[in-house]
């Protein structure tokens, strides 16, 4: 008999253990993370010498860019797992 339990209380958790739980259930989205943070950093860093562009367009440009990077890397996460369930499949298991 199953209980009606469940197994895992996401409640009693803290933000430390929610954040470890996250990053081993996708670590990509992780990357995906730090890559926006260090796009935001290397903008801010170059927002001084940005010439006679205009603010809008160095914000746009910043926001795409932040954002294909974490596109980017959450499409290489979703490849990696594609691929390791059934490209690299360990046939020995299923026997």
């Amino acid at each position: 008999m199953a209980s009606s339990r469940p197994a895992f209380n996401y409640n009693d958790e803290s933000q430390a253990d929610k954040l470890a739980r996250k990053s081993k259930d996708s670590p990509f989205m992780i990357i995906g993370i730090l890559g926006l943070i260090g796009v935001c950093g290397v903008g801010a860093y170059k927002f001084k010498t940005r010439g006679k562009m205009s603010t809008s367009v160095f914000l746009m440009q910043l926001r795409v860019a932040a954002q294909g990077t974490v596109v980017s890397c959450l499409t290489i996460g979703v490849a990696y797992t594609l691929a390791k369930q059934h490209l690299f499949k360990d046939t020995k298991k299923d026997e």
